[in-house]
């Protein structure tokens, strides 16, 4: 029997999130990266024991959970809004790359309400980005905010992150994934500003794994090394040949790992 309810929507603080669930606790909450959706965990997902306890949700401006009410918002504070809306108390969290960053960044907010944290190839709330990834970055904004949508998503497709996942017998995950993108990120963001997390990671208290690709790229590296070595409770596994969506270029591995650390 197949567990997993159908995808449904849950409305908080006037925003409806798209969510996929497997009940039980404790819960695992599964963050995507920037520009996919909660489709990115596919690969991962259906590794994973049927009845093994998740949720995926498509975080606000990605895939079905749109920006309705235009005005600073938190994805943090949107993960804490929607766990309390499920009345979960104590949970774990999976992040990747930019879901990487809000999982972090819940952890060192609120730790009382983590069991386990685990961190694929994570970003970092308020990280000053080198000027290649800026120079980059500001290209694809440019195209999107001139019309030509199709540009920015196609540099994006293209973008030197991608590098390796491009040449897996699953990229279409990540392609397609892209196409669905709305860019409303890239026309105007919304989050709001918040104090560097590079500041508190010596206060990070929760047991954490740490995933890496060992061809990501030196942003990542960088971040992923500063987080090895300033928390106390870190254990990194740097997988070779791989880049920057582990979770894409190697989902089996990368679901072993998970369950590993979070039923052990």
């Amino acid at each position: 029997m197949d567990v997993t309810e159908p995808t449904h929507f849950i409305t908080v603080e006037g925003i409806s999130f798209h969510v996929e669930q497997v009940p039980g606790e404790p819960a695992t909450i599964f963050l995507h990266g920037f520009a996919g959706d909660m489709a990115s965990w596919s690969l991962v997902w259906d590794q994973l024991p049927e009845n093994f306890p998740r949720i995926r949700y498509d975080l606000r401006g990605f895939g079905l959970s749109k920006i309705t009410v235009p005005e600073p918002f938190s994805h943090t504070s949107d993960l804490l809004s929607l766990v309390n809306s499920l009345n979960l108390s104590r949970f774990n969290v999976v992040g990747l790359s930019m879901g990487g960053a809000i999982a972090l960044n819940f952890a060192l907010g609120y730790p009382q309400r983590l069991n386990k944290l685990v961190l694929l190839s994570p970003g970092l709330v308020g990280w000053q980005w080198s000027e290649p990834w800026v120079e980059k970055w500001r290209s694809i904004t440019a195209a999107a905010r001139s019309g030509n949508m199709a540009t920015a998503k196609q540099s994006w497709w293209q973008h030197p992150l991608f590098d390796t996942t491009r040449r897996t017998a699953d990229a279409n995950l990540l392609y397609d994934s892209i196409a669905r993108y709305s860019g409303e990120e890239w026309l105007k963001d919304y989050q709001q500003e918040a104090l560097p997390d590079i500041d508190r990671l010596i206060t990070l208290q929760v047991e954490t794994l740490l995933l890496t690709g060992e061809r990501d790229l030196d942003d990542f590296r960088l971040i992923a090394s500063l987080i090895e070595n300033a928390a106390q409770r870190v254990t990194r596994v740097d997988h070779q040949g791989l880049g920057h969506l582990i979770n894409i270029e190697s989902p089996a591995v990368v679901a072993e790992h998970i369950l590993d650390f979070l039923t052990d």
